[in-house]
């Protein structure tokens, strides 16, 4: 299995503090946000991975990563998106990097508390498809911001439903992915949504209505670093308090 982060975005949502710098080499804890992504792959068995950017600070991952064996990779590459044509368009850059292989796509603004091993090994175990995390958020306005499944009544993932006004569950999708190869068949075959961006809703809506979607639900603390100032900070008491992917 490969691992695709995913480390582009103007960062507008924590702006002034990505005024100078991409919103992944900001700190967290005592190490910058995309280390945390790098740990959780590398912990998850997965020690090849592409590192997708863009903007005017790519360069600035090359110096802090160099080749990733430092991070325990065995090998690392790059590669750049050069306009914002949203997650599913950055994933299809990696298409040449994955291969025949199936891949872990983990937004590099997402920090967890406990290992992604366990679901990186059951998805291991599906013959197809795609399998998604998901975490349980009390708050309805927050969800709102959100994807959010919807499931059946034997809890069959339906669909997922982007920034409900009316969210369908307790649920969220998770900035990571697991998919066979078969994704790069389907990124080719999206239409832009109304903001000119190819969405992975769409990908993983694909993947659902063909009945090829499995989901887990992560346990522990998960935070999307880069959705405000606030969850910014947010993530950084709880990684002070906690730490990040532990087994």
């Amino acid at each position: 299995m490969k691992g695709v982060l995913l480390a582009g975005g103007t960062g507008s949502r924590l702006f002034p503090l990505t005024r100078i710098t991409n919103k992944h080499l900001l700190p967290i804890g005592d190490r910058p946000m995309i280390s945390y992504g790098i740990e959780a792959l590398v912990q998850a068995g997965i020690t090849e991975i592409m590192v997708v950017t863009g903007g005017t600070h790519a360069g600035e991952f090359l110096r802090l990563l160099s080749n990733g064996r430092e991070h325990g990779l065995d090998l690392l590459v790059y590669g750049y998106q050069d306009r914002p044509g949203g997650i599913a368009e950055a994933l299809g850059l990696a298409e040449h990097f994955v291969g025949r292989d199936s891949v872990c796509v983990m937004l590099a603004d997402n920090i967890v508390e406990r290992s992604i091993r366990p679901s990186v090994e059951r998805f291991a175990e599906q013959s197809s498809g795609a399998r998604l995390l998901l975490a349980e958020i009390s708050d309805p306005a927050h969800l709102r911001h959100l994807g959010v499944p919807e499931f059946d009544g034997e809890g069959r993932l339906t669909r997922i439903v982007e920034k409900p006004i009316d969210p369908p569950s307790t649920y969220c999708v998770t900035g990571i992915y697991l998919y066979d190869s078969s994704v790069f068949e389907v990124i080719p075959t999206l239409e832009p949504s109304g903001r000119g961006e190819l969405e992975i809703t769409d990908v993983n809506n694909h993947f659902v209505s063909a009945g090829q979607m499995e989901y887990d639900v992560i346990g522990g603390f998960w935070g999307d670093a880069g959705e405000s100032i606030d969850a910014y900070y947010e993530v950084n008491d709880q990684v002070r308090r906690s730490g990040a992917n532990h087994p």
